[in-house]
């Protein structure tokens, strides 16, 4: 299977479904103090992580395009790829959790797993048997040290 959707489509169809759910179903909206800044908090540490992720790839000058991962020129395993094989992915949830808080909608505790689970099936499985046959052995031990998520 070949990934055809782009992750920031899923991301901002989740962004989608959560602002839906904050506006159609106001009883499962909560407030407490300090939720505005615990969510500029999640979510600037999210666009943080994606960006040092771009940022990453570009410096090793290996393609950023999730639809073509066969095209990766370098298997990229410094800085936040020693903590988790999809920092770009992580720094998206996180961003996601963010306004999820500053919508302030419970429907987060579904949205956010669907996102999580989808976008595992849909692009990084895919990215993985792609990278797998680029970079063989390397690959695979990589995948024995780091984790997909965290």
């Amino acid at each position: 299977m070949r990934p055809i959707v782009p992750p920031p489509i899923v991301g901002l169809a989740a962004a989608g479904a959560l602002w839906c759910a904050a506006t159609y179903l106001p009883a499962l909206t909560i407030a407490f103090p300090g939720r505005i800044v615990v969510a500029a908090l999640c979510a600037g540490t999210g666009v943080l992580i994606e960006g040092v992720g771009v940022v990453t790839f570009l410096l090793r000058k290996t393609t950023v395009n999730p639809l073509r991962p066969e095209r990766a020129g370098s298997l990229v395993v410094s800085g936040l790829y020693r903590i988790s094989r999809n920092p770009m992915y992580l720094g998206m949830a996180i961003l996601l959790t963010g306004w999820s808080l500053y919508l302030g909608t419970m429907a987060a505790v579904m949205i956010l797993p669907a996102f999580v689970w989808l976008l595992t099936e849909i692009q990084i499985k895919p990215e993985e048997v792609a990278l797998e046959s680029v970079f063989g052995e390397d690959y695979q031990s990589y995948k024995t040290r780091v984790r997909r998520w965290i």
